[in-house]
């Protein structure tokens, strides 16, 4: 069988191996299909090669259906990583902080998401030059009505991909195949927060799809995406800087 390696030598400490574990714990019954690894090193990772084919709307429904078989396969709490790894996490090339596995199942989403997800690459982005320092008050303010639990839900913690744009999304004709992960316990709006960002081809088939099969969406969920492309723009605009600081701050200010 056909396989694919990718490569990067300067690689930071567990950057590959996080990635499998990830494919490993997201790989669930009657969930979305995953690459399958076939071998991973500190500089490497090599999976079965995904025969691509055309993203219809049959298959999309059919992603957005398993994608909540995926989620609600749970994790043990916001924040932690995937079954048996216990290194660094990473999104693309920045670090993922996560909660100390001993502080983690007592954290609230509002709080978890509020203070890893929100503050600390809001931080950094000011610091690497792609937020403006006085625009980190409004990240603070959104931290701060997270942790007063404004946009806690009681769902479940879902067991999230992390990183679902479409690139991450290998369609085969038939069904979706996942690849690429930066997997850990979350809200499960965050994958479809993300699928929506960048474009999804029939976004509104996965997310219709997604809803119907779903148990665990908030009422008025469509509201609350942008809540949650607060995040994935912050870490772009750590990484890349340009208009995403200021896509960040919209997004952010809708929920003050």
């Amino acid at each position: 069988m056909e396989t694919f390696t990718k490569r990067r030598p300067d690689a930071p400490e567990g950057f590959f191996e996080a990635e499998a574990a990830g494919l490993r714990w997201l790989r669930v019954p009657g969930g979305v299909a995953v690459a399958e690894v076939v071998e991973v090193t500190a500089t490497s990772l090599t999976t079965i090669r995904v025969a691509e084919g055309p993203a219809t709307r049959d298959s999309a429904e059919r992603f957005g259906a398993e994608l909540v078989r995926t989620h609600d396969a749970g994790a043990a709490a916001f924040g932690v990583l995937p079954d048996g790894y216990f290194g660094p996490a990473h999104i693309g090339s920045l670090a993922m902080p996560m909660p100390d596995p001993a502080d983690a199942p007592g954290l609230r989403w509002g709080t978890y998401y509020g203070t890893y997800r929100v503050l600390d690459p809001a931080r950094r982005a000011v610091e690497r030059g792609g937020l403006a320092p006085g625009d980190l008050r409004v990240f603070e303010a959104l931290a701060k009505r997270l942790d007063d639990g404004a946009f806690d839900d009681g769902a479940p913690v879902a067991r999230l991909h992390g990183d679902l744009w479409a690139g991450n999304v290998l369609f085969t004709g038939r069904r979706a195949v996942l690849i690429d992960p930066a997997a850990h316990g979350g809200h499960r709006l965050a994958d479809l927060a993300m699928l929506g960002l960048f474009g999804a081809p029939h976004l509104d088939a996965i997310w219709s799809s997604y809803e119907e099969a779903s148990g665990h969406l908030p009422d008025g969920w469509r509201e609350l995406i942008a809540l949650h492309q607060v995040n994935p723009l912050l870490v772009h605009a750590a990484l890349f800087g340009g208009g995403y600081g200021s896509a960040a701050v919209r997004a952010a200010s809708r929920y003050l």
